[in-house]
């Protein structure tokens, strides 16, 4: 029943926020709940007389997840029998499925369930974001676009982004071999650029913003990255790379946060323990997946120790391990460690942090469970809160951190801080919104935003 996750311009309707819903969404969301309860139905009916069947399956699901970890954070012989009882659940789990539920009653639910999707994502439109008290600016009269034509394969050569540029009448400045990127975007502000912009990935769009907040300008992100997490959570349409270049047109303008490590700045994470210790591998970025199975055992194996990250907890408590820190620029909806989710909004002056913290000997298999039911939140050895200023110590003369997907190695300790409403970001007349800001945070909340706007009342 939740919208979509990827949030463009064409996303709901046209309603201006806040405003009575037309007929068009309150069909919409009417439909959204039918659907969603045919689906339901649809479940039910076929697994009425195949309880038994279902419990076979739900029991070869744990016990797959728990055989899949054991091999993971295992070597020798445990990892091979693990890998072995892995596998033969997967089996069970198949076959479960296809003696519980027929391919076509799978494929009805499926197609109810995006038809709901789809239905929702209209009737909601933006009405669940808040205001970002964004205000219409004219062209850039100076504007300058960065550009780093090996960041995401090449989709600066592959979009067409320097004749794009051009053709809008934005000086671009490409990057080459051994240049500095932020002395290139400082000449642009000394030469008189307005409106600096950026196209590549997330840590390359951090140092280009933090020229811009020194120099008060307007600020351009053009999702040029792999990732692109940065223009996700400002409502970009990370598919329609050209399309973010009409933030150098008339646009919307706000100011948004920035966060600091150190002399640091990063638009999005930084992340300690687990996660950046893996990434520091000089084979992790040819071979991402292999090199993480070979490292977990000696990270998350039972005989491990945890990670000698030390901060102060939401409760005032001094924590001496984590096994994953994660300290972002505003909060992330998380409901999976993996992916870190997206953000409600950036302008709110406060820290993100998220903690996990793993008995090896007790809690792997619950923590396991909780992000594949994606309710990490529920995991007793997490926690979650907001603060403007964050510190990690650490006995280690040098900490494994991965900031906006940069791979670094810091001396502690660690200081973060957040920068409030210090830069001007820009983005397109007709950009969307980040998902977790219009997106319900649960099932209940969104039937409940869908009844709203079934009676005509705005969904919030």
């Amino acid at each position: 029943m939740e919208p979509h996750q990827q949030v463009g311009a064409d996303a709901g309707s046209v309603d201006p926020p806040g405003s009575r819903p037309s007929a068009s969404r309150r069909w919409a969301a009417g439909g959204a709940l039918l659907a969603a309860v045919a689906a339901l139905v649809a479940v039910v009916i076929a697994l009425w007389g195949d309880l038994v069947w279902l419990v076979i399956a739900v029991v070869a699901l744990l016990l797959a997840v728990m055989a899949g970890w054991a091999a993971l954070v295992h070597r020798g012989t445990t990892r091979v029998v693990a890998s072995i009882v892995a596998i033969l659940a997967l089996i069970g789990l198949v076959i479960a499925l296809l003696r519980a539920v027929s391919l076509l009653e799978l494929v009805l639910v499926a197609v109810l369930l995006a038809l709901s999707g789809s239905a929702a994502r209209y009737a909601l439109g933006h009405d669940l974001a808040g205001d970002d008290a964004s205000a219409r600016v004219g062209p850039a009269r100076q504007g300058v676009l960065l550009m780093n034509p090996w960041s995401g394969g090449g989709k600066v050569a592959r979009f067409g982004l320097v004749a794009e540029a051009q053709r809008r009448g934005v000086r671009p400045v490409v990057l080459g071999e051994g240049d500095d990127l932020v002395e290139l975007a400082e000449q642009a502000a000394r030469e008189g650029a307005d409106v600096l912009g950026m196209a590549g990935g997330d840590g390359s769009q951090a140092l280009v913003a933090d020229v811009a907040r020194r120099h008060d300008l307007g600020f351009v992100c053009i999702p040029a990255g792999t990732r692109n997490h940065f223009a996700l959570d400002l409502g970009l349409d990370r598919d329609d790379v050209v399309a973010a270049l009409d933030a150098y047109g008339t646009a919307n303008e706000r100011r948004i946060d920035l966060a600091l490590i150190g002399d640091r700045i990063f638009v999005n994470n930084a992340s300690l323990g687990v996660y950046a210790t893996v990434v520091q591998s000089d084979e992790y970025r040819a071979a991402k997946m292999s090199t993480a199975v070979q490292m977990l055992p000696d990270l998350l194996g039972p005989d491990q120790p945890g990670f000698d990250l030390r901060f102060i907890g939401p409760d005032g408590t001094q924590q001496r391990e984590a096994d994953l820190v994660l300290v972002s620029n505003n909060a992330y909806r998380l409901r999976r460690i993996a992916g870190f989710g997206t953000r409600e909004r950036m302008d709110e002056g406060v820290l993100g942090v998220a903690a996990v913290t793993v008995d090896r000997g007790n809690d792997v298999a619950a923590l396991v469970a909780a992000e594949a039911a994606g309710r990490v939140d529920r995991f007793h050895g997490y926690q979650e809160w907001t603060t403007p200023e964050f510190r990690i110590e650490s006995g280690a003369p040098l900490l494994d951190v991965g900031v906006d997907g940069e791979a670094l190695r810091l001396p502690p300790p660690l200081i973060f801080r957040s920068l409030p409403g210090v830069l001007r970001i820009r983005t397109p007349i007709n950009a969307g919104a980040s998902p977790a800001a219009v997106r319900p945070a649960s099932n209940w909340l969104a039937a409940t935003a869908l009844l709203h706007v079934l009676a005509g009342r705005p969904a919030r």
